[in-house]
């Protein structure tokens, strides 16, 4: 279920990016910025350059795990760090917001995949059916979970 670094993939057929908005920096900025006040009111000016160092730091880390990426290319489906041999998935499910809300919460199986983003309201659902593997689907935020469905469905491709 891992990427391999020394494994080509191939040509992506399609590729989907989600950064979070705009909103979500602004609510991280206020969060550290209120903790940067707090340790100045109490502590001090040099406590607080390195607290605020330290949230730069943890600000950076999180722009870079909270970014989701979707490839899929002839032979394979990448979702963040995980990849999958197009021959092991097959029931390709868009969901909307109501949909996903009920998939990521009181229907979830905590034996799924879940690459879900807060941000995002809607997603598709990917049926698993390997034998080795005890993963039943892949829940996947996207924007575009109708176009996804309909390229994953397509053996052509």
């Amino acid at each position: 279920m891992n990427r391999h670094k020394d494994l080509d993939y191939g040509v992506a057929l399609y590729q989907e990016l989600m950064a979070p908005p705009v909103w979500v920096w602004l609510l991280f900025f206020f969060l550290f910025g209120s903790m940067s006040l707090a340790v100045w009111a109490a502590i001090g000016v040099v406590p607080t350059v390195i607290v605020s160092i330290l949230e730069f730091a943890l600000m950076i880390l999180m722009a870079r795990s909270f970014v989701l990426r979707i490839t899929v290319t002839k032979g394979w489906f990448l979702v963040g760090r995980a990849a999958i041999e197009r021959a092991f998935i097959h029931e390709f499910t868009p969901l909307d917001s109501d949909a996903t809300r009920a998939a990521r919460g009181p229907k979830a199986d905590p034996a799924a995949f879940l690459a879900i983003r807060f941000w995002v309201p809607g997603s598709i659902k990917v049926a698993i059916r390997d034998a080795r593997d005890a993963t039943p689907y892949w829940l996947i935020s996207t924007k575009k979970g109708t176009e996804l469905a309909k390229l994953l469905a397509n053996p052509v491709h």
